[in-house]
């Protein structure tokens, strides 16, 4: 029998939930929720769970969208499987939102980029076996544009149109765009359940908020 996985991505206005047997989608649910998924996660959950018979206590890996995104949403869905999975001791997986956007790729080289606000990208480079070439950063884009690696790139996002002008007379002019799905915790849930197979997925005391940048609260009082 396959893994049952259950994953949660709250870390934008748009979020999702997705059961899994293995590297199968059961069932993904797109959420949105732009004032947080705090007093909404749990009741679409049940649904979710209700609806195809599954229990909690079930389930072989629990998995959470770590980021980066909303500090708030990070924290909530991480909160939601690290509870869960204690309760029932079962392990859990904390999976970018750069690593999953990159699943959606097809291309030897993916070049994964989410706005992050301020005039800034999140951005890394990731390999067709999920491999980081780049590591996750967060700069301003036609920065971000001169650090990528030599070769054919594919640009991965949610919604690359604000970036599209950008590489008008550079040597990505002309390279693929994939868009991804605002559902991410599908992409989430293969990838944990890659992560369980291999003897990777952690205690849920161990899995941690993925940011890449500090929040606003933290700059402006270090600035002050």
């Amino acid at each position: 029998m396959n893994e049952l996985i259950l994953a949660v991505d709250t870390t934008h206005e748009f979020g999702s939930l997705a059961l899994l047997e293995g590297t199968e989608v059961v069932e993904e649910v797109l959420l949105h929720s732009p004032e947080g998924f705090g007093q909404v996660l749990f009741g679409r959950l049940a649904e979710l769970m209700d609806r195809r018979g599954w229990k909690i206590q079930e389930i072989d890996c629990l998995a959470a969208a770590s980021g980066p995104g909303s500090f708030t949403g990070v924290r909530i869905g991480l909160a939601c499987v690290k509870g869960l999975a204690e309760a029932v001791g079962k392990p859990v997986a904390a999976v970018s939102n750069l690593e999953a956007l990159a699943t959606f790729g097809t291309a030897p080289l993916r070049a994964v980029v989410m706005d992050a606000r301020r005039g800034e990208v999140y951005g890394a480079v990731y390999n067709q076996r999920g491999q980081a070439i780049l590591p996750e950063t967060v700069m301003p884009f036609t920065a971000w544009l001169r650090s990528l690696p030599e070769g054919d790139i594919e640009f991965v996002a949610t919604d690359f149109s604000p970036f599209a002008a950008a590489l008008d007379g550079t040597r990505f002019e002309g390279s693929g765009i994939t868009t991804a799905p605002r559902a991410l915790a599908g992409a989430v849930g293969r990838i944990a359940c890659h992560r369980l197979r291999a003897g990777r997925a952690t205690d849920p005391d161990a899995v941690d908020a993925n940011y890449v940048r500090r929040s606003d609260a933290e700059l402006f009082w270090k600035e002050s």
